[in-house]
Parts: C-alpha cells; sequence; structure tokens
C-alpha cells in the first residue's frame, strides 16, 4: 500500500534521467474501482503537466517515465487526490458518520487504483513527513498507533467539486442510505455540496432527501428550481413539510407551483395553507438575546446578564449580521464550555431552524418534535429576526389537541 502524501512531491524523471518536475496531484477515475489514469507534474519551466498513468515506468524514491511522453487532460468522471479528496470531507457509510479525509491509499496491481482513506491522525502526520515519529513517540508510552482505514466502497465523498462526474445508478452508494440521515450528513456541508450529491440521486429519493433538510436549506434549493421541477419535488414531500416551503414563496410563485400540481396534491396543501390564519404572531416573544459573529463568549455572557436578567427562560443565543439578519444560533452550554476570548462564530451552528409569521401553529409544533427544539425564532422573508416563539407559548396549543 502507498499512500498519496507519500508519493506528492517526490521528483519525476524520463527513464533517460531527463528532471520533468515534481508530482504534484493524482487523478483517478470515480467508479467501483476507481483507477489513476492522471499524473499531475509541476514543472518549473511548462506549469502543470498532465501525463496519462500508462507513461508510469517506475516508482521509487523517484518516479519515473517514458521519455516520449504526452500530455493529456482532464475527462469527464474524473477527480483530482489532491484537489477533491484531500482534507475534505467523506461519509463514513459503515460508521455511519461525516469525517475527514487525512490522506489516500494507493494499491499497486500493476496499475495505480485508490484503495481508501486514512482518516486517523497518523495521515495527518504523514503528510508533513512525521508518521516515523509520532509512532515512536506513542511506542514509548505503550501506544499502538495503526491507520484508521476506510475502503473505497465503505466512504462516499461530499466535496464533489466537479460538476461533470456522473455516479451509475448500480455504482450509487448514497442510495442504500435512510433519507434522513443522509440530510443530516448534507446538512454538516455547503449548499454547492449538497446540490451536486442530490443531482446524482434518484429524482424520487432526492426529493425525500430535501424533504429531511431543514427549511434554510430547503429555501437554498427552490431558488434554483423552476416551477415545474418544484412542483414535482414537492410531490414527494410530506405535505406539513411542503406547505412551510411553499410559504417561503410569494403569493404569484406559490400559485403557479399549485396549479402544476395534481388535484389531490393541490386540495391538501390549499387546506394546509389556510391554517395560517390563525398565525403565531399572537404567541410571539422578544425576550431573546442576539450577538455579533465577532463578539466573544465573554462579551457574550456580559450582554445575557444586563438584558436576559428578568427573562422567563433563556434557550439559545442567536447570531445576527449588522442588518438583524439570523446567521446562527448556539446554546448556553455551548457558550460556557468556550474560552473567553473566543468569538462566536467558531462555534455556532449556521443551519438554524426557523420558522415565519404565516408558519401555523400545527407546523411550528411539529417542527419542536421533529428537531428536539424548545424555541424558534421567528423571521421575515429577508431573513431579519423579528421574535421567538417557545414549546411554553404553544403549549396551550398542544393541551388543546391533546384535549379534542
Amino acid at each position: 500500500m502507498i499512500y498519496f502524501s507519500e508519493l506528492r512531491g517526490k521528483s519525476v524523471f524520463t527513464e533517460d534521467n531527463v528532471y520533468v518536475g515534481k508530482l504534484d496531484d493524482l487523478i483517478f477515475l470515480v467508479s467501483e474501482k476507481p483507477k489513476i489514469t492522471k499524473l499531475v507534474i509541476l514543472s518549473k519551466t511548462q506549469g502543470d503537466l498532465v501525463i496519462p498513468q500508462e507513461y508510469l515506468k517506475k516508482i521509487n524514491t523517484t518516479l519515473v517515465i517514458q521519455k516520449d511522453f504526452n500530455t493529456s487532460e482532464l475527462q469527464e468522471n474524473e477527480l483530482y487526490i489532491l484537489r477533491n479528496i484531500l482534507d475534505k470531507q467523506i461519509i463514513d457509510l459503515v460508521g455511519h458518520k461525516v469525517v475527514r479525509v487525512n490522506d489516500v491509499a494507493i494499491q499497486d496491481k500493476g496499475e495505480l487504483y485508490v484503495a481508501g482513506v486514512d482518516i486517523g491522525l497518523l495521515g495527518v502526520f504523514r503528510q508533513f513527513g512525521m508518521e516515523r515519529f509520532l509512532i515512536k513517540s506513542a511506542n514509548s508510552f505503550g501506544v499502538k498507533l495503526t491507520p484508521r482505514f476506510l475502503s473505497w466502497a465503505d466512504i462516499q465523498p461530499l466535496e464533489l467539486a466537479r460538476g461533470k462526474v456522473q455516479l451509475r445508478k448500480e455504482e450509487e452508494k448514497l442510495q442504500k442510505m435512510r433519507a434522513e440521515d443522509l440530510a443530516d450528513y448534507l446538512e454538516k456541508t455547503n449548499i454547492v455540496n449538497v446540490r451536486k450529491i442530490l443531482r446524482i440521486l434518484d429524482e424520487k429519493f432526492a426529493a425525500e432527501v430535501i424533504g429531511n433538510l431543514n427549511i434554510n436549506y430547503q429555501t437554498s434549493l427552490f431558488k434554483h428550481f423552476s416551477s415545474e421541477k418544484a412542483a414535482k419535488v414537492l410531490s414527494y414531500i410530506d405535505p406539513d413539510e411542503a406547505v412551510d416551503i411553499l410559504l417561503t414563496f410569494h403569493k404569484k410563485k406559490r400559485d403557479e407551483i399549485l396549479s402544476l400540481m395534481d388535484h389531490d396534491q393541490k386540495k391538501v396543501l390549499k387546506y394546509l395553507l389556510s391554517l395560517p390564519q390563525t398565525p403565531i404572531g399572537d404567541i410571539l416573544t422578544t425576550e431573546y438575546v442576539t450577538v455579533y459573529p465577532e463578539n466573544t463568549s465573554q462579551e457574550v455572557i456580559h450582554k445575557i446578564k444586563d438584558e436576559a436578567a428578568d427573562f422567563a427562560s433563556l434557550y439559545h443565543i442567536y447570531v445576527v449580521n449588522k442588518e438583524n439578519q439570523i446567521m446562527g444560533v448556539f446554546n448556553l452550554h455551548e457558550l460556557l464550555v468556550q474560552n473567553s476570548d473566543i468569538p462566536v462564530y467558531k462555534f455556532m451552528v449556521q443551519n438554524v431552524i426557523v420558522v415565519h409569521l404565516t408558519t401555523s401553529k400545527e407546523i411550528v409544533l411539529k417542527k419542536m418534535l421533529k428537531y428536539k427544539i424548545v424555541a424558534l425564532p421567528v423571521i421575515d422573508k429577508e431573513r431579519h429576526m423579528i421574535g421567538l416563539v417557545s414549546i411554553d407559548d404553544i403549549m396551550e396549543f398542544i393541551f388543546e389537541k391533546a384535549i379534542i
């Protein structure tokens, strides 16, 4: 087994000992058996040279290629190891978690293949040439360190940085996951990667995943959908979730999407849309604390003491920008475990679950139960924070429903 960090930076010579440059990256074909197809060699005189793997003759202390090599270009379904995999997020399909790639393992079977990834501490130290030092130091304390290896079959990259990559359905490992679990994983990455992952999924399964994303991701995704696509995706989503997405649109756009849905779906959604005639404005509270991203934890604590002394309760602290648009949230426990000089943007949760003034009490309650949240911020269409609704505020409504 060879690791990419052991190859990167090695000198590359032709078989007649002419210096070409240093190995900078490797390109592989995204498939069930990801074959290394090209070498990226950094030449001082010619820049990046992309050379097909078939010209590689030998790997030792240096790399040797044929003297009459030709260059090539990146093709469809190919990714870089350094740019697209190393230090990027992947889903560990066995451990059911998102992890970071610290090194990439390569297997030599006459041809080179990506065997898997190292997600352990050794992978980090190997990148800096300090693997032996770490192993020796650990041995002196009686600790044996080994790579934390995940095979290619057990992972799914999240950072698919090139839009041309198409995974065949029979090879698509994400299809085997529960939609709820995949949504949780995707919320740990950015919206660009979410869109790219959704594009390689079956249409119905993608819609199920979207239905399990929080409203912020849903809103961002639907901004890029045509009315026809929005109607089709919403037809797969639970009506309670679909109506909350519809409420983020202007009435004209909402009506246009509804007109494209079948009669039964339209009837259910129109009924649910009529429920916000009893909005949450009458149970809104202004007993909440907002801070700026650059505020330190010590400054936040002082602000809580100044502003929240008379509050009935305080569940979360909300992070807003100078225009009062919500950016993040954190709880008191997350605040108290930080060093006093740490700015809140370093530990806040960016994916805030929110509701609107037009959101029905039924949907507010469902969101609280689904996400296990005891308070939800209320925002307007421009994401300005205008209040808070807590589990206490809606308790009377819960009792009414229980009696009925």
